[in-house]
Order: C-alpha cells, then sequence, then structure tokens
C-alpha cells in the first residue's frame, strides 16, 4: 500500500512539474495608464509581438495584472506594452528600460514586477533627439544570436523631400548616439551634428544605431575571447550587420549600398569590433571610425589581425584617442599606444598613410563629451573622399513590389510584364539562398516551402540592376 502511495505521489508531482508554467505578476501601474488599457508582454516566448492577442494580462483590480506563460526552459526576456512598441514601459524617468529577464527551468515561477513608467506618456521616447531620427524597430530580430535588439534610424534632414541616396554609417552602442534620455553618460549628438553640416553644404548620410546588448555587450563586441571578461561572439555579431541588417536597410531606404560609401564606428569596445569588421568584411567597409579603442581586452591579437588582412581597396580608417585616457600605473597611456600598433599593422597589411588619419588630443577622456565633440570631424574625415551620385547608373534598378505580402504558399512580381524575363533570388536573413533562378513576369513563385519568418528578394530584368524587397512568411 506504501508502494502504491508513493508512486501515486511520484505520479502527481511529475505532472505539476508538466505542466509547470511562469506567471507575471503585476503590482503596480502607473497612475496615467489609460483607463481599460489593454497590457501585453512581449518577449522571446512569442517572437517579440507587441500587439499579440493571447499575451493579454488578466486584470485584477487596482492596478494589478497577471499572466501565466509557458516559455522554453532558459533565460526569457520581456516587457510590457500596451499594444505596440511607441506605448513600451519605460525606466522611472521615462527613458528606455532594458529587457526584463529572468531563469526558468521548467518549475512554478512566480515573478512580481511594477511598470514604472509608460514611454509615450512621458515624453521618453523623444527625449533630446532630432525629429529626423526614428526608432527603425525596438526588436529588430539577430537570426545569428537569437536574440533582439533596438535599432535607430537617423535620416538626413531632405530625405523625404528629395530623390537622393546617401552613404551609411553603422554606429555602435546606439543608446549613446542621439538621445540623453537613453545614453549612459551624455549622448554623442550625432543627430545635431550631422544636420548642422548637411546645412553647411555636406550631402548627409544615413546612420544606423544598433543598440549595445547590455549584459551581452563584451560578448558580442569581440570576436576574441577575454578570460576575464568574455567576447567570443564577434563573428555573429558582425554576421547580422552585413547579412541580416545591411541587406534591410538598403532595401527600404535610399542608401548607396557599395563599399565606397559604407562604413562603420564606434567607441572603446563599439572600436574594437568596428576595426575588426572593418578588416575582416573589407568588401562591406571601406571606412571605419575608431575612437577610444579597447583593443587591451585582446592583447596583441587586433593588431596581427589586421596585418594578416592584406587591403583589398581604397580604404580610410580614423584613430582617436584622448591624452587622459586610462593609464597603466606610471605607464604611458595604453590606448594610445594599442592604437598605434593597430595602425602600424594597417602599413604592414598594404594600407598607404594616406587612408588613415591618427589623432591624439590632450584634453581627450574616455567619455561621451569627447567622442561627441569629435564626431564631426571624424565623420568629415572618412567621408572626404566621397563625390556626390551626380548620375545614376543607365541600368536602372527594378522597383520590387511583392504581392500578396506576407506570403503563404506563392506570390507574384507586380508591375513586369508577364512575357518579360527576370532573374530573382530569395535570401533568408540568416543568409540562406532559398531559390536562384528565372522566370517570366507573369509567373507565380512557389513560397510554400519557406519557414516562417523574413526574407529578402532580388530581382533584375536582363541587363539591369538587382532591385531588393523585403517578403515576410507566415
Amino acid at each position: 500500500m506504501q508502494k502504491k502511495l508513493l508512486s501515486l505521489a511520484i505520479l502527481l508531482v511529475n505532472s505539476l512539474f508538466a505542466f509547470a508554467q511562469l506567471t507575471l505578476n503585476v503590482t503596480a501601474v502607473p497612475a496615467n495608464t489609460p483607463p481599460g488599457a489593454n497590457i501585453h508582454v512581449a518577449g522571446t516566448f512569442n517572437n517579440w509581438d507587441p500587439s499579440d492577442a493571447t499575451k493579454i494580462l488578466t486584470p485584477l483590480g487596482g492596478g494589478k495584472y497577471s499572466i501565466t506563460l509557458s516559455p522554453p526552459n532558459g533565460t526569457v526576456e520581456f516587457k510590457f506594452t500596451r499594444g505596440n512598441w511607441a506605448t513600451v514601459e519605460g525606466n522611472a524617468s521615462g527613458g528606455q528600460l532594458p529587457n526584463r529577464t529572468t531563469t526558468y527551468n521548467g518549475q512554478p515561477k512566480t515573478v512580481n514586477i511594477t511598470i514604472l513608467t509608460w514611454e509615450d506618456l512621458t515624453g521618453g521616447n523623444n527625449g533630446t533627439a532630432a525629429p529626423n531620427v526614428y526608432i527603425l524597430d525596438n526588436a529588430f530580430y539577430i537570426p545569428q544570436l537569437n536574440r533582439n535588439r533596438r535599432i535607430w534610424l537617423y535620416l538626413p534632414p531632405d530625405y523625404q523631400t528629395s530623390a537622393k541616396k546617401y552613404p551609411v554609417l553603422y554606429m555602435q552602442d546606439g543608446q549613446n548616439l542621439f538621445d540623453d534620455n537613453t545614453s549612459f553618460s551624455g549622448e554623442w549628438k550625432v543627430d545635431e551634428s550631422l544636420n548642422l553640416l548637411q546645412a553647411q553644404g555636406d550631402w548627409g548620410c544615413i546612420v544606423v544605431g544598433i543598440d549595445n546588448g547590455g549584459q551581452y555587450r563584451l560578448d558580442e563586441y569581440s570576436p576574441w575571447i577575454n578570460p576575464q571578461y568574455g567576447g567570443g561572439q564577434g563573428d555573429e555579431y558582425v554576421e547580422f550587420i552585413v547579412n541580416t541588417l545591411k541587406p534591410y536597410i538598403d532595401a527600404n531606404y535610399r542608401t548607396l549600398p557599395g563599399r565606397l560609401t559604407t562604413g562603420i564606428a564606434g567607441s572603446s569596445m563599439g572600436a574594437l569590433i568596428s576595426m575588426y569588421a572593418f578588416s575582416e568584411r573589407q568588401d562591406i567597409f571601406s571606412k571605419a571610425g575608431i575612437l577610444s579603442p579597447a583593443f587591451w581586452f585582446a592583447g596583441g591579437t587586433p593588431a596581427n589581425h589586421v596585418a594578416t588582412h592584406p587591403k583589398q581597396g581604397t580604404a580610410r580608417v580614423y584613430f582617436l584617442s584622448g591624452a587622459d585616457e586610462e593609464a597603466d600605473g606610471n605607464q604611458s597611456n595604453y590606448v594610445v599606444q594599442d592604437m598605434q600598433t593597430v595602425a602600424n599593422a594597417m602599413t604592414t597589411a598594404g594600407f598607404s598613410p594616406g587612408e588613415k588619419s591618427f589623432n591624439v588630443k590632450s584634453d581627450g577622456q574616455h567619455s561621451e563629451w569627447f567622442w561627441a565633440r569629435e564626431f564631426p570631424d571624424a565623420y568629415e574625415w572618412l567621408f572626404a573622399d566621397f563625390t556626390s551620385p551626380t548620375n545614376e547608373p543607365s541600368r536602372a534598378s527594378l522597383a520590387l513590389e511583392i504581392f500578396p505580402n506576407p506570403a503563404s504558399t506563392w506570390v507574384r512580381f507586380a508591375g513586369i510584364d508577364t512575357a518579360e524575363k527576370i532573374d530573382f533570388q530569395i535570401i533568408g536573413s540568416d543568409g540562406k539562398r532559398w531559390r536562384d533562378s528565372t522566370l517570366r513576369g507573369g509567373d507565380p513563385v512557389w513560397t510554400g516551402d519557406l519557414p516562417a519568418g523574413f526574407y529578402f528578394v532580388k530581382a533584375r530584368k536582363e541587363g539591369g540592376e538587382w532591385g531588393v524587397a523585403r517578403l515576410v512568411r507566415q
């Protein structure tokens, strides 16, 4: 009898754990929460969908809400919204709140949470950013790392009133570039600086700011592992920029996508990964802004990497450091020393003296105010060789329109003569090529075997330039 009872008890416990769930209890919401507003939770468990109708919290009265989830085991990241990313929760001052995280191991767990503010109801969404700075996505998916990240977009002041195409600069630590409310210790004022430069005659430049990953920052900003601090995910991060983010930007905005008009920049660890990306992917980047680089993180490896990746084409690299950066005891400034070693490695790799600018400022410090002050000079030098495109290519690129989009089993190209032959490709967000074929304009394209997600479709008429569009597969 005792054995039967014990077996029943074990069965009962196992059954409980089989249906174990994660409960999120919101114990308080901001006083200005609109009456009757639905509060949603978005996270790694629903592909960060802020309007997911199945993830609306149940109101319990008195400003309290609850929801029970069944996420996969491991780290769970999430945030609360009122149905879209414009109404996402904020920190105590209304600024950007990092993703909430909790660890779930399959056993019943309850987490109690207070929502402090709503960004749209406190001004935290606007902050000090100029009107031509936009949030491209609060949770842009990084398939190479299975994470999501906020992406900022700066468009030149004349973007909406012209047909111009622009060079693009990809920058790290996006939360520090445009807005005091989201910055660590003051913003770089990239938007104000570029707006002023264009008013003075500069052609303009699109800037894509990528938020750092918080707890993953050191891991993502170095391909090399530091035994004490981490690292090792830099290759995947660079692949994200090259194979996922850049194709999306080029497909949806008027860019000049070639290497001579594409740059990358960052400070500290952001400079380390920018230098690596430039050297590793010279087919993509011809310009790099390396400000107060944390080359110390990987010892002599960054210099060796540069030296062993020969020059592939014309380039411009702007090095900047302050004479008042961190020093090692009584030794001279190691930031400057490491930077000089990497600059020398560029010579070994075949770059000429005119392709690098080495700058050490006597009052410079490892600080946002310093990088903000020096950014205009760095930008102007990096793009000094840019010639405005007065002549468009004679072979116009195909303006792609795909329907239906989102797609299920078939899609067609719009605006193409049914007898006209086109080449087309379908490329996954991870870079995998799913289609590479030729068809007549009126023919359908089978998409029924594509997994759910988003894809880039490239197509061109015979003898023409490639056009690019984004396709969503439901």
